[in-house]
């Protein structure tokens, strides 16, 4: 067995997002993109410190805002198989639409949602 500088099944880069109110974005990937959890670490107060989620061959970690660790937004954006049905199903989990999906000038049909969070997902379909 070869030893690896990174755990077996992850990218070498993961977005670590810190938000306000991580249980909610776990969920909203789970129902929206199909998000499995890979592991959840709370404190008594159930506050998420750490917590993993797997979206395809990709892993996303996620915390909740704490002192001196503000929620920050970011963008993320994700390849999925139909941009059109998982935009709706992002609506579907709570999301806020940015951009309805159209194509432009590359080769992605693509489109945005904002979570509960604050984090920004651009989905994206390869269409050309």
């Amino acid at each position: 067995m070869v030893n690896s500088f990174k755990p077996s099944g992850y990218t070498t880069v993961s977005p670590y997002l810190i938000v306000d109110g991580a249980a909610r974005t776990i969920e909203f990937l789970v129902r929206a993109l199909g998000a499995a959890e890979i592991r959840r670490f709370a404190d008594d107060a159930g506050t998420i410190r750490h917590s993993e989620v797997r979206i395809g061959d990709s892993v996303v970690m996620i915390s909740d805002c704490a002192g001196g660790w503000p929620p920050i937004p970011a963008h993320v954006h994700v390849y999925v198989e139909d941009v059109d049905a998982t935009f709706q199903l992002a609506l579907a989990a709570g999301a806020s639409a940015v951009q309805e999906p159209v194509k432009k000038g590359d080769a992605d049909k693509r489109g945005g949602v904002t979570d509960a969070g604050g984090t920004t997902w651009w989905i994206a379909t390869k269409v050309e």
